[in-house]
């Protein structure tokens, strides 16, 4: 079974999908970090990152492997590597053109094949997994999703003004919405869960309660 949860920046997706995972007994599968890593690997090789050809190029031949909360890039635990800002700035080089974006899904399907997975990112109820039995859509206000992405910052000792996650992440938001492909949007059949005034826990819950009336029909 493929339990699919999107969302924009700062909804709360990995989390939940971790924890849900957990719960079920699934597999979990984190795209960002996949995208995250592949961006870092071609900053290291000193790609010019408007070059769409040459990281077309190098996204062909790059080998990612997914297992629980680690990201190893050619064989090289990145996971801890992957979160600093200037690969968070980064990563639209490579998640914009098509054509990377069509190697990164194969590797999701490929990883995902013969599984029961909870996998979370922009666009995988819509375009990686269309045929998943499941899919959620979480979302929150932009000023709270902030809120939260600066308390994460900080509990990693990083110190950023609201105002500077916010504008980030409006930016973010705005080229996820307009990507030619994987663009953010919850799929014609996702379940839609606001999660405003919801602690973690209840988004948990009612995700499980979701997945779980899906698994008994």
């Amino acid at each position: 079974m493929i339990v699919t949860i999107d969302g924009p920046a700062g909804a709360g997706k990995s989390s939940i999908a971790r924890a849900v995972a957990g719960e079920l007994g699934f597999a979990f599968l984190d795209t960002g970090a996949m995208y995250r890593a592949i961006t870092l690997g071609a900053m290291r090789a000193g790609i010019a990152l408007d070059q769409v050809v040459a990281l077309v190029a190098y996204a062909e031949t790059v080998r990612l492997d997914w297992n629980h909360d680690r990201i190893d890039l050619d064989g090289e635990d990145v996971s801890e590597e992957i979160r600093t800002p200037t690969v968070t700035g980064n990563i639209r080089f490579l998640a914009d053109p098509p054509e990377i974006r069509n190697c990164l899904t194969l590797q999701q399907r490929k990883i995902a094949r013969g599984r029961d997975l909870v996998t979370e990112g922009r666009d995988q109820g819509t375009e990686v997994f269309p045929d998943a039995q499941c899919k959620v859509f979480l979302t929150a206000s932009p000023e709270e999703r902030a809120r939260r992405r600066q308390r994460q910052l900080a509990a990693a000792g990083r110190d950023v003004t609201l105002n500077e996650v916010l504008i980030a992440q409006n930016q973010r938001d705005l080229e996820d919405r307009l990507r030619p492909v994987g663009r953010l949007r919850a799929a014609a059949d996702a379940i839609i869960i606001q999660t405003d005034a919801m602690e973690t826990h209840q988004v948990k819950q009612t995700v499980l309660d979701e997945v779980r009336k899906r698994i008994a029909s």
